[in-house]
């Protein structure tokens, strides 16, 4: 994608050397960056100038939405991403929230789907937006958040891609999500994929035609150790979109919820690719 490339030329041009105080490395940033993703005719914003994992992308994204909150959950279904997270982060290690062995905390699809309230009774903010939409109900409050102030330390990652809002217009959903951090040779790729599915499945179950995604970035940043590797990336000449396939039969949110299997029922077609590049992955 022509935006992706133009943006690492951007931290190339215009970043600034900042510290990373989690993981105590340097990052090329830029602060602020949009992408727009349009799904109308299924296709999918991957890479072509590396190979990307999409059944991973796409089964992190399921496991948010069904409220996974262990990263043996998330291996379960193909997804390994929570592993180093759950399991290797000093800082969650010596959490006294953590429950034990791949515990992830009250993150991400936890919040989605069990977001705590004054009265400490929970609220499942996927299904209030689900059934919304499925009585053709927007009230401009079709949020779903996984930012929980108050339980940020509940947690072994604070979410980076935090917020997506849904939009109704017409037959025609639309989704703008929000990320407060990009990691982008790792991160970003898996995120573009995300927010295109997340778009797709839900206008499926609820019965809308996929219009655009809109995604909003804060700190947008590069690793010192990913750096040259990332010049090299942008330099490979990209491919044809491929296209999203998503079995017709996952109709409503029960679907999504019990029977969906990643590769089964969501495929990728006619996807073209350069070789993979192995980035470094910060803890």
């Amino acid at each position: 994608m022509q935006q992706y490339v133009d943006l690492c030329n951007r931290i190339f041009n215009e970043g600034a050397w900042v510290i990373n105080e989690r993981t105590g490395q340097r990052c090329l940033t830029v602060i602020n960056a949009d992408m727009e993703y349009d799904c109308s005719e299924g296709h999918i914003p991957m890479l072509t100038t590396k190979k990307t994992y999409w059944r991973s992308a796409i089964a992190e994204m399921l496991g948010y939405l069904r409220g996974y909150d262990n990263a043996e959950q998330f291996k379960a279904i193909g997804c390994n991403t929570w592993n180093a997270n759950a399991n290797d982060n000093k800082h969650w290690l010596d959490n006294p929230n953590r429950k034990g062995k791949g515990d992830m905390g009250r993150v991400y699809g936890v919040q989605g789907r069990r977001w705590k309230n004054s009265q400490l009774n929970t609220t499942d903010q996927l299904k209030v937006i689900y059934e919304k939409l499925r009585k053709g109900i927007d009230d401009r409050r079709l949020i779903m958040t996984f930012w929980n102030p108050g339980e940020l330390e509940m947690g072994c990652l604070p979410a980076c891609m935090h917020t997506h809002t849904f939009s109704l217009l017409g037959d025609t959903l639309h989704l703008t999500s929000y990320q407060r951090s990009v990691d982008v040779p790792i991160g970003l790729p898996f995120n573009m994929i995300q927010t295109a599915w997340l778009l797709r499945i839900m206008a499926q179950i609820t019965g809308y035609k996929a219009g655009k995604v809109f995604h909003k970035m804060v700190n947008v940043h590069v690793y010192e150790n990913q750096l040259e590797l990332l010049k090299e990336q942008v330099m490979r000449e990209p491919y044809a979109l491929p296209k999203l396939v998503i079995n017709p039969g996952i109709d409503n949110l029960e679907d999504l919820e019990h029977s969906m299997v990643v590769g089964a029922d969501n495929g990728i077609s006619n996807y073209q690719h350069h070789p993979i590049i192995k980035y470094p992955f910060s803890v």
